[in-house]
């Protein structure tokens, strides 16, 4: 009876270490909390990049299916097997004219399924030549800015470390483990082919895990009472990744009007010495 008690009093105990703060820095580094990265961020950036005040005129943009891709080639890391498995998605263009389109700033246009929009519209076209002479299909818009980019760098484990103690075969740990996805996005003007703009967006990457465990001998050492728990929690790396594409495009859209190629003021001011002639020229179309 006395052994079960005991028993029972060491599976509450693992129980209590376990759910201590769930996923915190052991080393006290600086570094935040993983439980406090969610998806909750990435709404709150949409929002920001849907409360920014629309230009007088939107500027019309285009992203080719190659213009914003994964330039690392990195593969998933795997310390059993080889993995041929990508790192991240193979198409981040996605997050990006997401981004583009809660930004309400820009006029996005369709060029990653342009093969298809051609085919659709040759169809309509040579149906109403045949029915109906008198409509016309409409021509398409065409871009005045192009976004191109790509994510340049996956670094894994910069930073990794833990702790952990135990005393008369009952024992606790946690760890953590630090890695960060890097991309570039550019502004680039149709008519010129000048990089009007340039940002490079940093975003980190949490994992850690906390564990504990019961390891004794009972009944004259005779017995063995081994009792593990654990939990291991790491941050989704599309999530990272559709983040640091948000976070580029309002940086892209706060240096846009810094810097005038976009204004939110009801009259272009042609003589300001801040909007120079491609200025001028991308704000008209």
């Amino acid at each position: 009876m006395k052994k079960a008690i005991q028993q029972k009093l060491l599976y509450l105990l693992v129980l209590s270490l376990s759910s201590c703060a769930l996923i915190v820095d052991p080393l006290d580094n600086g570094i935040p909390p993983i439980r406090s990265i969610e998806p909750a961020e990435v709404g709150s950036l949409l929002t920001k990049l849907s409360e920014v005040s629309p230009p007088i005129r939107k500027p019309v943009v285009a992203v080719y299916p190659n213009s914003f891709k994964d330039d690392t080639g990195q593969r998933r890391s795997n310390s059993q097997y080889a993995s041929f498995s990508t790192a991240i998605t193979q198409s981040p263009d996605a997050y990006l004219i997401r981004a583009l389109k809660h930004s309400g700033v820009f006029e996005v246009v369709e060029r990653t399924g342009l093969d298809n929009l051609t085919k659709e519209r040759q169809i309509i076209r040579s149906t109403r030549e045949s029915f109906d002479e008198k409509q016309k299909v409409k021509p398409l818009i065409f871009a005045s800015l192009l976004m191109t980019g790509s994510v340049v760098g996956i670094d894994t484990n910069l930073k990794s470390g833990g702790a952990g103690s135990r005393y008369l075969g009952i024992g606790a740990s946690k760890q953590y483990r630090q890695d960060s996805v890097t991309l570039s996005l550019r502004t680039v003007s149709v008519s010129t082919g000048r990089i009007l703009l340039e940002v490079l967006v940093t975003k980190t990457i949490l994992s850690a895990s906390v564990s504990s465990d019961v390891f004794r001998f009972y009944a004259n050492n005779t017995e063995l009472v081994e009792i593990e728990s654990g939990i291991v929690e790491n941050e989704s790396i599309n999530i990272a990744l559709q983040m640091a594409v948000e976070t580029s495009v309002l940086r892209t859209i706060e240096e846009g009007y810094a810097k005038g190629y976009w204004q939110k003021d009801e009259k272009i001011d042609i003589d300001e010495p801040s909007c120079d002639d491609e200025c001028i020229a991308t704000l008209r179309g």
